[in-house]
């Protein structure tokens, strides 16, 4: 991957969610998907790149069980605090997307990426992110992919984008 957890640490720190470039008030788009997925409720989800994006409360509030995942303490630490009492009920993972995870994972129904892989410009980190979502995801299940077009911005947050 080219970037560090010290790198996202540094954005998560010092900017409101607000003020990040990626940011959204609501997920309408993604949630127009999923809503398509029959039994989405009680459905476990896989969020690589979490960050502190809203789409984790309004999963939580359609009865998603999440699994979380991002590089960047400082982001998983402010959804814990914005979450409360619900962050109990979150599988929690800081580590790099494309190196392999632990056994303890859960399996998952749903795989929600919103613009992780784009990061990934390294063939073999892009493999150990496919990886990851092979050894996780059920059979059946589904993931959806939302990432920058190839005609489109060339970084974000400072890196350059595959």
């Amino acid at each position: 991957m080219n970037s560090s957890s010290e790198h996202w640490d540094a954005i998560f720190s010092h900017a409101e969610d607000s003020k990040l470039g990626w940011y959204e008030k609501e997920s309408t788009q993604t949630l127009k998907l999923l809503n398509q997925i029959p039994n989405l409720e009680g459905s476990v989800a896989f969020l690589p790149g979490s960050g502190t994006s809203v789409l984790i409360e309004e999963l939580l509030s359609k009865g998603v069980n999440l699994v979380l995942n991002d590089i960047s303490v400082e982001a998983l630490n402010r959804v814990k605090e914005r979450l409360g009492d619900k962050s109990e009920k979150i599988t929690w993972i800081c580590q790099d997307i494309a190196q392999p995870f632990q056994d303890s994972i859960p399996n998952v129904d749903l795989w929600v990426d919103r613009a992780v892989l784009h990061f990934l410009t390294n063939e073999n980190d892009i493999k150990g992110y496919f990886n990851n979502l092979k050894s996780l995801m059920k059979i059946g299940g589904y993931a959806l992919f939302a990432e920058f077009s190839k005609t489109g911005a060339r970084k974000c947050a400072g890196l350059k984008l595959h």
